[in-house]
């Protein structure tokens, strides 16, 4: 009897025994499982914020270019609709001079305003002192150089010993930055589009 409790004990230990090694064995793979299950669901979510940290980055840098086209576009369309309407916003005005007792001009001051958004490299104005019965008395240019965009340009005229009052007026006007060149003395084909850019100028 006492031999077969012992058998009975032993092959109950050994089952035990089995069974412990065999769970520890399962609580590892399971350990084994849980931390690689963890180590690729942080893989998967440092790609994920990397792909949208690459996404956003070329939504920034595709909406940049359309930015920059954009101001691109709005400044050729200006440079454009200035050289069109030029006349609107440039203008030529005299300054107060004096008038002498039996005629003559001192203290004239020619300027030339500049309405646009771009500078203008230089303006050449035509002046005529006029004496009575709206003779002229002598005509002569001067050039107004450097004019600032939404600034005005000023030179002094000289004296004249005759004449009651003077008129000005523009005979030319260039600026690079809007690529504007009109001159009173050149013709232009009627059906140009563009009959004051520079290049197109005869």
């Amino acid at each position: 009897m006492k031999g077969r409790n012992l058998l009975f004990y032993s092959i109950a230990a050994i089952l035990v025994l089995v069974f412990g090694i065999n769970s520890y064995r399962e609580n590892r793979r399971a350990a084994r499982f849980y931390r690689e299950n963890e180590r690729l669901l942080r893989e998967n979510r440092d790609l994920r914020a990397s792909v949208e940290m690459t996404s956003g980055t070329a939504r920034q840098i595709a909406a940049r270019k359309d930015m920059v086209q954009h101001q691109a576009d709005q400044f050729v369309d200006q440079r454009t609709y200035y050289r069109h309407n030029w006349k609107q916003f440039v203008s030529v005005s005299t300054g107060d001079y004096r008038t002498g007792l039996i005629g003559g001009i001192k203290d004239l001051d020619i300027i030339v305003q500049n309405q646009t958004e771009y500078p203008i490299d230089n303006v050449v104005v035509t002046v005529q002192y006029i004496r009575n019965k709206g003779k002229v008395f002598k005509t002569e240019e001067y050039t107004v150089r450097s004019i600032n965009a939404k600034g005005k340009g000023i030179v002094k005229a000289s004296n004249s010993r005759k004449g009651m009052k003077v008129e000005v007026s523009l005979k030319s006007v260039t600026s690079q930055a809007m690529n504007l060149c009109w001159s009173k003395d050149k013709k232009v084909a009627a059906d140009d589009p563009d009959p004051y850019l520079c290049t197109n100028l005869q």
